[in-house]
């Protein structure tokens, strides 16, 4: 006698044993395939625990959901969701959807540190199976959801990145969208999804698309799946699911850790419902297990209630992680499952027009935002009981029935034709009427082609572009990207106030003051008055440490700045923090206050492994300027000393004199003494430079610009840091033991001796006089010029010479040896261009004439003879006017050569000497003075 569970298929099994006896060599390869299909949705279907299989973002399987769960109202509902993930979907009734929830942790402990930050995000959509049965088993009394499947920590622990990408970790596709701002809200987060059917044997996949006359997958779904399903009856909607999910288990790739990843989880899922079952007493059939299609056909030992327990479930490792809810999109699930641009949107409209056409009664989270209200629902039929029914073959009527050729519905498709039309005017094309008639003619053309008599929205998207679409696109949005708005758009959800986390919350009632919307998408610009509003200093000082924190576009400030030892008395920003929620939500999961995020960032920075001394101040002066916290900034610069006495290198000498000048000045005006670490900062930056230096004038992978940084350091702190107990030594024996080859490491060094007084300006002078005048050398002297404009930071006195000397070389070297040195110059001047240029333009003000009529006259002053400058020659009649003055009243003379303890004679103005040197040398002081007493 034939078993029953053999009987109920026994019509299909009979039709493959023939199909693959006619169409294969053989019948064992090919009908062991089919009758293992078969028998996969046969076991399935006889498990006392009804498996419910799904496809995720499906509206087929949303309202196959919905009918089951009125008919059915199971008292347990087992999920394939990541078990940790349960606590928040209760706060989905404060969101609008679509969102993701996310399990985030930014420290590892027990996978590679490169891995951090870790984040995996599960999308829901209100067209989605799993969204029907969070929301059944939430607002449904007496009513128990369980998530079954692995934790988030389990999800990175199976994963194999250092040998194949993650299973979960779904990289964009062919048919996935370009990267923009929506499609990028889920980061780099790995993707979970309930019911993840689609072809893992691309040979497969290629065969449905080239038979089926569709572009990509979605497509293909849509149109053999969807839309034959969206009628039927539950068993048949249970079987072909099995059928299809069975079908591309037997067709998968054997990919050794695809498939051990794939049968851990229902392993797992299995063991964690038996667990369940045992520990509440339920009974299966009154429970309903809602997973993906795939891993509904499982073949695994520990499939079903009586299934084995040999699986042990792994620990968690110790990694710390945070839940929380993120703004999702269509553009963002499609991004990260590789679907096709604009599939969840027409999926979105399908759903709707689906609840519409079946008066189904889909549920709806109580006080779900961003949607209509729901209807009134009509008294719920009472549960099934009494035993189950056999399971009948569905599949067999399903398989031999035509395809239902639905009429063409002219009034849409006009519909659609017009809004198109109209969309693209808008958008800058020269659209008609023409065109929408083309469209409509089109669409029902290439549905024709394709063997179908209602062209799809996928039909209507390719006529459109065939019509309308040109050469250039004269707007943002090319017509794809129109229909794809058209057909519903990309659908942003929003976090909900309630389920902010902690932190988020803060932020927005912190910020209340200010009148906005914040959780509003777009730009949206605020205004502070700090000067008749002081209370909106503490929103400014949020908004800095936003601006510190999150991405660049989230708090731009467009009116005032923030800078050590000065405040702004208005200030004007462009938020949009709605548009960048998810990004506000992830500081949450650091702390629960964004002066603790910041602090904890600070500290991360400052005793990173990899951390410079420039790093670890850049975090010094963002304590004091955001946070001030003396406290904070104190242990940061003690950090900042151990970091600088480590190193080896000068590849930070800039950064470095940079923020300790501006944090110099900043204490020095701010404070009534230096904090401790500063001083022992200098000190010993002062000691650990004058080491480091002769070795830099000669390492080629010191620049010339960080070598002067360090000269900067010296020189600049050189009086603080003798008065700190350091010696002026170090720093001249450094220089005389400094020795470079290159000629603008020479030129430095020359500078250096001029501000150490161990070389005048008129024996520097005399060297780049013979340098210019040694023809073998002219060649190589612009690299000394370049060295000489680098001097500048450490040497600024020497601005004037530095101007000399760029003008002796602009009037000297030939033009072969001075046009290639000009980009070096820019270069140079570029790179130092808030210090070096500013000082070497304003000396050249003073020293240039400032009309170009006298330029004709005009000698450079390092060209001037003292006679030019308004001293008489020896023969002059006015030779002597000067001397005969002083001589005639010399008790001024006298009272300053006593106050200096100068002592000496007066000479007869008629000695025939050449008078006061002084007054010879420097005549326009007395000149000056003379010009007053006579007039």
């Amino acid at each position: 006698m034939t078993p029953v569970h053999e009987r109920s298929f026994a019509e299909l099994r009979t039709q493959l044993q023939e199909a693959a006896a006619a169409f294969a060599d053989g019948p064992d390869a090919l009908e062991s395939i089919l009758l293992g299909i078969v028998d996969d949705v046969d076991r399935a279907v006889r498990e006392p625990l009804e498996i419910f299989p799904v496809c995720h973002h499906s509206p087929a399987s949303a309202i196959a959901m919905a009918r089951r769960l009125r008919e059915k109202q199971p008292k347990v509902v087992y999920l394939e969701l990541c078990e940790d993930m349960a606590p928040l979907l209760a706060e989905l009734r404060n969101c609008k959807l679509p969102v993701a929830v996310q399990a985030f942790a930014t420290e590892t402990d027990g996978f590679p540190a490169d891995w951090a930050p870790l984040s995996v995000v599960a999308p829901v959509t209100e067209a989605s199976a799993e969204y029907q049965a969070i929301a059944y088993a939430l607002d449904t009394p007496g009513v128990e959801l369980v998530l079954v499947d692995r934790s988030s920590d389990h999800v990175y622990q199976w994963d194999a990145r250092a040998a194949h990408p993650d299973d979960e970790a779904v990289s964009p596709g062919p048919d996935a969208p370009a990267a923009e701002e929506e499609a990028a809200l889920h980061g780099d987060a790995v993707g979970v999804g309930i019911g993840d059917l689609r072809p893992r044997f691309a040979e497969l996949e290629e065969h449905l698309l080239r038979h089926g006359k569709v572009r990509h997958w979605s497509e293909w779904w849509h149109q053999y799946v969807e839309l034959p399903l969206g009628d039927g009856d539950h068993d048949t909607y249970r079987q072909v699911m099995l059928l299809i999910g069975s079908l591309f288990r037997h067709l998968a790739p054997g990919d050794p850790h695809r498939v051990r990843v794939d049968e851990d989880r229902e392993r797992h899922m299995w063991t964690r419902m038996r667990a369940h079952l045992a520990a509440t007493g339920t009974d299966p059939a009154d429970c309903l297990y809602v997973c993906g299609a795939f891993h509904a056909a499982s073949r695994v030992p520990e499939f079903g209630v009586h299934g084995s327990d040999t699986f042990e479930i792994a620990p968690r490792t110790a990694t710390k992680w945070q839940h929380g809810l993120i703004p999702s999109s269509h553009a963002a699930i499609e991004a990260q499952f590789g679907l096709a641009a604009g599939s969840v949107s027409i999926a979105a409209t399908l759903w709707a027009k689906n609840v519409r056409r079946t008066r189904a009664e889909p549920f709806r989270l109580a006080g779900q935002a961003g949607g209509k209200k729901p209807r009134s629902r009509k008294a719920v039929a009472a549960p099934m009981t009494g035993p189950v029914a056999e399971p009948a073959d569905k599949l067999s009527g399903f398989l031999r029935r035509p395809p239902v050729l639905d009429r063409l519905d002219e009034a849409e498709l006009l519909g659609w034709c017009v809004e198109i039309v109209r969309a693209a005017r808008r958008n800058g094309y020269l659209a008609s009427t023409a065109d929408a008639i083309a469209v409509f003619e089109t669409s029902i053309l290439l549905a024709g082609m394709r063997d179908r008599a209602r062209p799809t929205p996928y039909d209507f998207q390719d006529a459109a572009v065939t019509c309308i679409e040109k050469d250039t696109v004269p707007g943002r949005r090319d017509v794809r990207r129109l229909v794809e708005i058209m057909m519903g758009g990309d659908r942003v959800g929003q976090v909900g106030y309630e389920a902010l986390p902690p932190l988020a919350r803060d932020v927005h009632d912190r910020l209340a003051a200010l009148g906005l919307r914040l959780e509003q998408r777009g730009v949206q610009r605020a205004l502070l008055d700090l000067a008749s509003r002081p209370e909106l200093e503490r929103c400014s000082d949020v908004l800095w440490m936003l601006r510190r924190l999150m991405p660049p576009g989230a708090a731009r400030p467009i009116i005032g700045e923030r800078i050590l030892g000065e405040r702004s008395i208005q200030e004007s920003w462009d938020l949009a923090l709605g548009t960048h929620q998810r990004a506000l939500i992830e500081l949450g999961y650091e702390g629960v206050s964004i002066e603790q995020v910041l602090e904890q960032r600070l500290r991360r920075t400052a005793y990173a492994p990899q951390a410079t001394a420039a790093d670890v101040l850049e975090a010094v002066e963002d304590a004091t300027l955001y946070l001030r916290s003396s406290r904070l900034a104190d242990e940061l610069g003690t950090r900042a000393l151990e970091v600088l006495a480590a190193e080896r290198s000068v590849d930070g000498a800039p950064e470095v004199l940079r923020r300790v000048r501006r944090l110099l000045a900043y204490y020095r005006t701010a404070e009534p003494v230096l904090p401790p670490w500063i001083e022992s900062f200098v000190k010993t930056g002062y000691a650990h430079y004058c080491t480091l230096l002769p070795t830099s004038f000669t390492d080629d992978d010191a620049t010339v610009r960080q070598v002067a940084a360090m000269l900067g350091f010296l020189f600049s702190m050189e009086s603080l840091a003798l008065s700190l107990g350091c010696d002026r030594a170090q720093l001249q024996l450094a220089l005389a033991q400094s020795h470079p080859r290159e000629p603008a490491r020479t030129a430095l060094l020359w500078a250096a001796q001029v501000q150490l007084g161990s070389l005048s300006r008129a024996e520097l002078r005399s060297r780049c006089d013979e340098l210019l005048g040694n023809p073998l050398v002219v060649p190589a002297y612009p690299r000394y010029l370049s060295g000489l404009v680098h001097a500048l930071e450490p040497v600024p006195g020497l601005t004037d010479f530095v101007v000399e000397a760029v003008s002796q070389a602009f009037g000297r070297l030939p033009d072969p040896v001075l046009l290639p040195w000009l980009p070096t110059l820019v270069s140079t001047l570029r790179a130092g261009g808030a210090d070096l240029a500013p000082l070497l333009i304003r000396e050249a003000g003073r020293t240039f004439p400032g009309r170009l009529t006298a330029l004709d006259t005009w000698i450079p002053p390092w060209r001037a003879r003292p006679e030019a400058r308004g001293v008489p020659a020896a023969g002059h009649p006015a030779a002597g006017r000067g001397r005969t003055l002083l001589a005639a009243h010399p008790e001024t003379c006298d009272a300053v050569a006593g106050l200096l303890g100068c002592e000496g004679t007066w000479e007869s103005p008629g000695s025939g000497r050449a008078g006061v040197a002084l007054a010879t040398r420097h005549p326009d002081t007395a000149l000056a003075v003379e010009a007053l007493l006579a007039g």
